[in-house]
C-alpha cells in the first residue's frame, strides 16, 4: 500500500540488538506481535485491508521504534515491567488513549505492567520509546533532570512544548535512519550518541511538560461501562447481545450507552460489538489447523447467516474468510 509512510518489502529482519528489525504485517494481531516483548491484542475497525509497517531498534534497557497502520485499529497493550513507555504521533490524528483524545503537542506515557488501550485513526504514524525504569532515572540524575516520578507513573498525558516535541521526532527518526544503514564500529559509535540525543530530548520534555490531569470521574464510568459491555458480548459470542440488554445489564439508558461508546471508542455500540464478533472470527481463522468449517467458526461468534457474515467479513477486511485462510495456507 503506497500510502503508508514506512512501506518495505514485505520481509521480516532478523532482529538483534543496535540492528533495526522491520516487519509488515497484513494482518492487525500479526502486526501486534510483531513489536517485542510487549502484549497486545488488537482489533480492526475500519473498512479495508489492513497493512501494518514496523521499524524497531533495541538497546540494553532501551526499544525505540515507528509503528504505521493503514487501518483504524483498538489496540489492548501492555509492556513490559520496570519500564515507562512513551508514545509520539508522527502528525496529530485524534488518537484516544484510554478514551481520551490525544491533542497537539502531546506525549503519552503508561508505566510497564498495567494494561492501556490506544484507538488509532486510519493511517496512523506514532513514534515509540520504552525505557528501562532505573536507566531512565539514571540518566535523568546525570543531566540534573528532576520529572515527578510519582506523577509520572500514573500519567496518561503530558502536555509539551510544540519545538521540543519536534526535535524530539526528529532524533528518533535520525536514530531509526541510521540503524537502517550502518554497520561496524563507527556506526555502532554514531548509535551510541543517537541514543544520547533521544534520550536527552525526551527527558527534557518530561522534566518541563506539564502531566495533564487524571480521568475524571465521568470519562472513567463511561470507560467501564464500555469495558463492561465488551466482557459481556465476549461472554455471550454465541447468542450476540443485544442493546436493550446492554442497558438493562449495565443499569444505563439506550443514550447514555450510546454516548458512552461514541466518546472512548468512536463507534456505536452495535457497531463496534459487530466489529468485535468479526475480529473474533478472524483471529479464530488464523489460529486454527483450517480443518474446520468456516461457517462453525461463525456460527461460535453468533453468525447465523453465512451468507451475510461472509459479506461483512470481506466488507471489513478486504477479503472473504476463505481467501484469507488461502493465503494463510500459502504463506
Amino acid at each position: 500500500m503506497s500510502s503508508l509512510a514506512l512501506s518495505q518489502p514485505d520481509t521480516v529482519a532478523t532482529h538483534s540488538r543496535r540492528a533495526l528489525r522491520t516487519a509488515v504485517a497484513r494482518d492487525v494481531d500479526e502486526h501486534a506481535h510483531n513489536l517485542t516483548d510487549w502484549e497486545q491484542r488488537y482489533d480492526q475497525l475500519a473498512c479495508g485491508s489492513f497493512e501494518g509497517v514496523l521499524q524497531e531498534w533495541q538497546s540494553e534497557g532501551l526499544q525505540i521504534f515507528r509503528e504505521a497502520g493503514s487501518r483504524a485499529v483498538r489496540q489492548s497493550c501492555q509492556v513490559w515491567p520496570d519500564a515507562y513507555w512513551f508514545g509520539i504521533e508522527v502528525r496529530t490524528m485524534g488518537m484516544r488513549i484510554n478514551g481520551r483524545l490525544v491533542p497537539q503537542d502531546v506525549v503519552m506515557t503508561r508505566p510497564g505492567a498495567c494494561e492501556f488501550e490506544l484507538v488509532t485513526p486510519d493511517q496512523h504514524d506514532i513514534f515509540g520509546v520504552v525505557v528501562q525504569r532505573d536507566a531512565l532515572q539514571a540518566s535523568a540524575g546525570r543531566l540534573g533532570c528532576q520529572p515527578d516520578w510519582r506523577r509520572l507513573g500514573q500519567a496518561e498525558m503530558l502536555k509539551v512544548d510544540a519545538g521540543g516535541l519536534d526535535d524530539c521526532r526528529h532524533q528518533i527518526g535520525a536514530l531509526l535512519a541510521l540503524a537502517g544503514q550502518a554497520s561496524g564500529q563507527a556506526a555502532h559509535a554514531a548509535l551510541q550518541l543517537r541514543q544520547e540525543a533521544v534520550l536527552v530530548s525526551l527527558l527534557a520534555l518530561l522534566d518541563e511538560g506539564d502531566i495533564e490531569a487524571e480521568a475524571g470521574a465521568s470519562l472513567l464510568r463511561r470507560r467501564r461501562i464500555v469495558n463492561d459491555a465488551r466482557d459481556l458480548a465476549l461472554a455471550h459470542q454465541e447468542s450476540p447481545v443485544t442493546v436493550p440488554m446492554l442497558c438493562e445489564a449495565l443499569h444505563v439508558s439506550r443514550r447514555t450507552l450510546q454516548y458512552c461508546f461514541e466518546d472512548v471508542l468512536g463507534v456505536s455500540p452495535m457497531s463496534y460489538l459487530r466489529l468485535l464478533r468479526l475480529n473474533g472470527v478472524r483471529r479464530a481463522l488464523a489460529q486454527g489447523d483450517g480443518r474446520q468449517p468456516i461457517g462453525d467458526i461463525a456460527a461460535a461468534w453468533g453468525f447465523s447467516n453465512f451468507s451475510q457474515f461472509s459479506c461483512d467479513y470481506k466488507k471489513l477486511f478486504g477479503q472473504s474468510p476463505s481467501a484469507m485462510l488461502q493465503a494463510r495456507t500459502s504463506h
